[in-house]
C-alpha cells in the first residue's frame, strides 16, 4: 500500500466505497496493528495516533460519534502500563459506538452487534474490568450471531471474553461450561493464544475442584501449544485486549506437581518455564554466531524456515480446520527437528527442548548439589535439591522475599561517598549490623531448611527471578557466611550445563585485558581499572592490554577469539526490560558505537575459557526479573565462553584491584571457583569484612 501511495494512488478505500479515506490513515492503522502483535504497544500508540489525524480529515467520519482507533489506543495504553490513562478514554469511545450502534438501521445493527460488543468489551478487558466485560457482553451489548458470515469472526473472541469474564469474577462453573462449549469448535485451535489460556483456565478450575489429575493434563496441554512456536506474535491480543502470561502456566502446573511429591516431573517443567523465558527474550533475532560445526549460510535457512512455518500457521487462524492445523504444526515441528539435528545449543535458543533430570545428574560432577530454586504461589519459593542419584523437594516460606533482597542490596552497597574512597578500611557499626541482620534473613529463608539436604562442599546454585541478583556466598548464619563453608558457582538453569566447553582451544594469546575506556566523558574515568589491568598482565605471558581508546568493541570482535581469557574492566549498562540492548560500555570507533551489547553476543564466537567483568560500575541498576542477568552469562556462554566472573554491583576499586590479582595468582593452582572463593576470602579477611566488598563477584559455567 505504501508503494500505492508513493506512486500516486493516495485512496485507502475501495472504488465503490462511499467513504474517500487518505491511504496514510490505513497504512498507519496497519502499523499499529503490527507493532501490537509484536508487543511494541508504544510504537503502536503512535501509529494510531497518526492514523486517527488521516481519518478525521474525511467528513462523513467526523459525523460519526465513533473514535475510530479509539479502542486500540485503549488497549495500547493499558498494555503500556498506562492504566488511567486508558480508562480516561475508554468511557468516551464507548458512549461513541453506542451512539453510532443505535443511530444505525435495525438490520445492520442486529449484524454488527458482534463487532461493537467487542470493541467495548475488550477495552475493559485491557483494564482488569472483568465485571464490566460481562455487562457489556450480556446486558448492554447482548452479541448475536445473525446471518452475515464476518459476523463469526466477532462472535468467537465474544463468546472467550465472555467466559473469561465469568472466570474472573470467581463463577468459574459457568466459565468452565462456557469454556468447553468452545473447545467444540474446530475453530478455536487456530486462535493458539486464546486456545491456551482457555487450558490453563480450565486446569485451574479443576484444581481448585480438587480433581488434580485433569489440572494437570489441561496445564500440560496448555503449554504443549505455548512450546509450539518460538514466535512471540500475538495476533489475538488486539482482539481480546489482553496478553496471557506464559509462564503462569508453567507456574501453576510446578505448584500441583510439587504438592504430589513429584519432584522430578516438576523440576524438568521448571527446566522448561525458564528454556521458553530465554525463547521469547531472544525471539527478535534473526541470526546467531555458529560454532565451526555449522554452516553460517545454513543455520539462517533453517531459521528462516522456521520463521515462516510459524508465520504460515498465524495467517491461516482465521480460515483454520482440523487438517490445516496438523499441517502448519508439522512444519513448525520439521523446521525446529532441522535445528535441532543441525546444532543443538541453536535449538536451545530458539526452541523449547527438554532435558531429563537424568541427564542433569550425569552432568553433575562428583561431590557436587545442585540448588534450584523456583518462585511459586502465594509467598514461597520451591527449591529442589539434586546429586548425582537423588532428588528433593522443599517448599520455602518467603514472603516479602522481593522487598528482603532489595534491602539487602540497598545495605550491601554503600553510600556514593565511601563507595569512592579507596583506603576505606572501616564501615560504619550500625551498616554492618543491619546488613548481617538482612542477610541472616534471608539465610533462614533459603538455606536453613534445606541445610541437612546440602551434603557436599560444593554447591552449584540455579536462581529464579530476584534471585539472580542476591549475593549467595554473603548470606550468613551463627556459622558464618556461606562462603565460609561452601564452594559456590552460578548457573542460569541447569540444562545449560550440556553446553558448558569442556574441550581445551588453542589460543594465540593468553589474556587478552580491557581498562577503562575512553567513553568521552571524564566522570566516566576509571582510573583503579586501568591500575587493575595492568597488574594482573604483568606478569602474565603473551598478554595484551589496551586501554582507553584502544579498548574498543571492534578489538573484542577482532581479536577475542585468539586469547584464552578476557578480562573487561569496564562499565556495563543493564535493562531488564529490554535485556538484549544491556551491554559492556567500551570505546567506540567508525565500525561500532562501542557498546557490546547482549543481542550482539550471541552473533560472536569467542571460545575463551575465561571472561572476566571486573569494574561493570553501573551494574545492575534495579531488581528486577533476571533477565537482564541470565541474558548476559547466556550470552556468553553461547559465544563459546566456559566460565564468566561478574559482578552483582559496583565495587571499590582498591578491593576489586586486591580480588582479582588474587584470583589470576590462585588460578595458576586450583580451578576457578575455588580461585575465586580464595581471593575473595582474602579480601574479606584482610582488607574489609564487610560484604559489600567481596560478595559482589560470583562464577558462572564451567569451574574447571
Amino acid at each position: 500500500m505504501e508503494k500505492q501511495y508513493s506512486s500516486g494512488d493516495t485512496n485507502g478505500m475501495p472504488k465503490w466505497h462511499p467513504f474517500k479515506i487518505d491511504a496514510m490513515a490505513q497504512i498507519n492503522y496497519m502499523k499499529g496493528e503490527a507493532f501490537i502483535d509484536l508487543g511494541q504497544y508504544k510504537k503502536a500508540l503512535h501509529f494510531f495516533k497518526e492514523s486517527y489525524k488521516y481519518w478525521m480529515k474525511n467528513k462523513g467520519i467526523q459525523k460519526q460519534k465513533t473514535n475510530i482507533v479509539g479502542d486500540k489506543l485503549v488497549i495500547c495504553y493499558a498494555l503500556s502500563g498506562e492504566v488511567e490513562k486508558a480508562k480516561k478514554i475508554l468511557e468516551e469511545v464507548k458512549a461513541g459506538v453506542i451512539y453510532d450502534m443505535n443511530n444505525y438501521g435495525s438490520l445492520v445493527r442486529k449484524k454488527m452487534l458482534s463487532s461493537y460488543g467487542l470493541i467495548v468489551a475488550r477495552m475493559y478487558m485491557s483494564v482488569n474490568e472483568f465485571d464490566k466485560v460481562y455487562q457489556t457482553l450480556t446486558i448492554d451489548i447482548p452479541f448475536e450471531s445473525g446471518t452475515d458470515r464476518r459476523i463469526d469472526i466477532f462472535k468467537m473472541p465474544c463468546e472467550f471474553l465472555l467466559a473469561k469474564s465469568l472466570y474472573e469474577t470467581n463463577r468459574k462453573e459457568k466459565a468452565k461450561e462456557k469454556y468447553l462449549q468452545l473447545l467444540e469448535r474446530e475453530k478455536i485451535q487456530g486462535s493458539r493464544q486464546i486456545y491456551w489460556i482457555i487450558l490453563h483456565d480450565l486446569g485451574m478450575i479443576a484444581y481448585l475442584n480438587a480433581d488434580s489429575k485433569k489440572a494437570i493434563e489441561y496445564f500440560k496441554n496448555a503449554i504443549e501449544v505455548i512450546e509450539e512456536q518460538r514466535s512471540t506474535i500475538n495476533k489475538e491480543t488486539q482482539k481480546i485486549g489482553f496478553v496471557g502470561d506464559k509462564q503462569s502456566v508453567y507456574k501453576d502446573l510446578v505448584a500441583v506437581l510439587f504438592e504430589e511429591g513429584r519432584y522430578t516431573d516438576a523440576f524438568e517443567y521448571v527446566e522448561r518455564g525458564k528454556a521458553r523465558a530465554l525463547v521469547d527474550m531472544l525471539a527478535s533475532k534473526e541470526r546467531f554466531g555458529v560454532d565451526n560445526t555449522t554452516d553460517n549460510s545454513g543455520q539462517s535457512t533453517l531459521l528462516a524456515e522456521l520463521e515462516e512455518a510459524e508465520m504460515q500457521s498465524l495467517v491461516l487462524s482465521n480460515e483454520i480446520t482440523l487438517d490445516s492445523i496438523s499441517a502448519t504444526r508439522g512444519l513448525v515441528v520439521e523446521a525446529k527437528n532441522n535445528i535441532l539435528k543441525a546444532n543443538t545449543e541453536l535449538a536451545s535458543l530458539v526452541t523449547v527442548s527438554s532435558t531429563s533430570l537424568e541427564e542433569i545428574q550425569q552432568l553433575l560432577p562428583s561431590g557436587e548439589t545442585l540448588v534450584e530454586y523456583y518462585g511459586g504461589k502465594d509467598g514461597t519459593v520451591l527449591a529442589f535439591m539434586v546429586t548425582r542419584d537423588d532428588i528433593q523437594g522443599v517448599k520455602l516460606e518467603a514472603k516479602d522475599l522481593d522487598g528482603e533482597i532489595s534491602r539487602f542490596r540497598d545495605g550491601i552497597t554503600l553510600s556514593p561517598e565511601e563507595v569512592r574512597a579507596i583506603d576505606v578500611k572501616t564501615t560504619t557499626a550500625s551498616s554492618a549490623d543491619q546488613v548481617k541482620e538482612y542477610s541472616k534473613s534471608l539465610y533462614d529463608k533459603l538455606i536453613k531448611p534445606i541445610e541437612d539436604k546440602i551434603v557436599t562442599n560444593n554447591i552449584t546454585i540455579v536462581p529464579h527471578g530476584k534471585l539472580h541478583y542476591l549475593p549467595f556466598a554473603a548470606l550468613c548464619s551463627d556459622k558464618g557466611y556461606l562462603i565460609d563453608n561452601y564452594n559456590i558457582r552460578v548457573l542460569p538453569s541447569a540444562s545449560v550445563m550440556k553446553f558448558l566447553k569442556k574441550e581445551k582451544v588453542d589460543h594465540a594469546g593468553t589474556l587478552l585485558a580491557f581498562g577503562n575506556p575512553d567513553l568521552n566523558d571524564s566522570s566516566l574515568d576509571l582510573p583503579g581499572a586501568q591500575e587493575e589491568v595492568l597488574a594482573i598482565t604483568k606478569d602474565t605471558p603473551d598478554a595484551k592490554v589496551l586501554l582507553r581508546k584502544q579498548a574498543t568493541e571492534t578489538a573484542v570482535k577482532r581479536f577475542g577469539g585468539q586469547f584464552e581469557n578476557i578480562h573487561f574492566a569496564t562499565h556495563g549498562t543493564f535493562d531488564a526490560e529490554k535485556p538484549l540492548t544491556s551491554g559492556l560500555m567500551l570505546s567506540g570507533d567508525s565500525e561500532n558505537d562501542g557498546t557490546l551489547t547482549v543481542g550482539e553476543l550471541y552473533d560472536l564466537r569467542l571460545n575463551s575459557d575465561m571472561v572476566t567483568l571486573s569494574a561493570c560500575e553501573t551494574a545492575l541498576g534495579k531488581v528486577a526479573n533476571g533477565d537482564d542477568v541470565v541474558g548476559f552469562s547466556r550470552g556468553f556462554l553461547y559465544a563459546g565462553v566456559s566460565s564468566i566472573v561478574s559482578s552483582l554491583w559496583k565495587v571499590d576499586d582498591k578491593a576489586t584491584s586486591i580480588l582479582m590479582q588474587e584470583f589470576y595468582k590462585s588460578l595458576k593452582e586450583t580451578d576457578k571457583r575455588n580461585a575465586l572463593r580464595t581471593a575473595q576470602l582474602k579480601v574479606k579477611d584482610t582488607y574489609n569484612s564487610h560484604p559489600y566488598f567481596w560478595a559482589a563477584f560470583q562464577i558462572t559455567g564451567a569451574v574447571e
